[in-house]
């Protein structure tokens, strides 16, 4: 069972190794969602201390939707816990948990791989939506070109770019494309 999970790192190891801030999953509506709940409420209580931010990351169960709802309630839930950054995914409507959480930071999770169009429309959608970042691992590492994924991303999140700009910059990256200085 994937939501059967355990903190394995203390705090204390986690400054040791200079974590920047610790992540931890909730399964909300999972058979260990009680269990979740409280390695997330435990780790934020540790890292308060400290100073260090805390990311919940959102997961429903099996039979949840991953509608406006269930993630909405799950990243409410990791809010209400003292969660610095929220880790969910993007669903219609996702201005609306964005707004229920304010002013938590939103990040948007990548999911599985999509093509590098739609990809780029999730980010896009989600930054408009007003989320503070993504986190599209598969987007890159699974993608033909991740050098330019990584670029393309980065200029919707931090550069305000449109759709249509970013898969300039993603094609202006594939090996062998013409390069023009």
């Amino acid at each position: 069972e994937l939501s059967d999970e355990q903190i394995t790192v203390s705090m204390e190891d986690a400054i040791r190794m200079d974590a920047a801030g610790v992540a931890v999953s909730v399964f909300i509506g999972s058979a260990n969602q009680q269990q979740t709940i409280l390695n997330l409420t435990d780790m934020i209580n540790s890292a308060e201390e400290y100073g260090i931010p805390v990311l919940a990351v959102t997961a429903v169960g099996k039979d949840m939707a991953r509608d406006l709802r269930y993630l909405g309630l799950a990243s409410r839930i990791c809010q209400d816990a003292g969660a610095r950054i929220i880790k969910t995914y993007y669903c219609e409507d996702f201005s609306k948990l964005v707004d229920w959480v304010a002013p938590t930071a939103v990040v948007v999770a990548g999911g599985k791989y999509s093509s590098p169009p739609e990809a780029l429309q999730m980010a896009y959608d989600s930054i408009q939506a007003g989320a503070v970042g993504v986190d599209f691992g598969r987007n890159i590492f699974q993608d033909e070109n991740p050098v330019g994924m990584i670029k393309a991303i980065g200029s919707i999140v931090h550069g305000n770019h449109t759709v249509k700009e970013a898969l300039d910059i993603y094609k202006a990256c594939m090996p062998g494309a013409k390069k023009f200085e």
